[in-house]
């Protein structure tokens, strides 16, 4: 990441995919790519299956810490789109590692 991009994304609310599938959204407070990203209010999304009964969920981690290299992807969230989504009925295929 560039540190124009990365300023750029700096107190807004960020959608982060990682190496290992997890989808996790919050304010992007502070980063260093070697190293961490911090995320404030962060929220881990757990989209369930098709065939799942079990409702997907948001799991609230309040300040987090995602070590830099297990970052995969990093996007800048449309909020009032996501505020009108109900994340607990969203269904999807699991995304998969990269790790190899």
């Amino acid at each position: 990441m560039s540190s124009g991009l990365v300023n750029s994304y700096l107190n807004k609310k960020v959608c982060i995919i990682t190496v290992d599938g997890r989808t996790l959204v919050g304010t992007l407070i502070s980063v260093d790519m070697s190293t961490n990203v911090f995320l404030q209010r962060a929220v881990e999304r757990v989209i369930r299956s098709p065939d799942d009964d079990e409702p997907s969920a948001e799991i609230e981690l309040g300040t987090h810490m995602i070590r830099g290299d297990t970052v995969c992807l990093v996007g800048l969230v449309d909020e009032p789109l996501d505020a009108s989504i109900d994340w607990t009925k969203v269904k999807g295929a699991t995304i998969g590692t990269t790790k190899h």
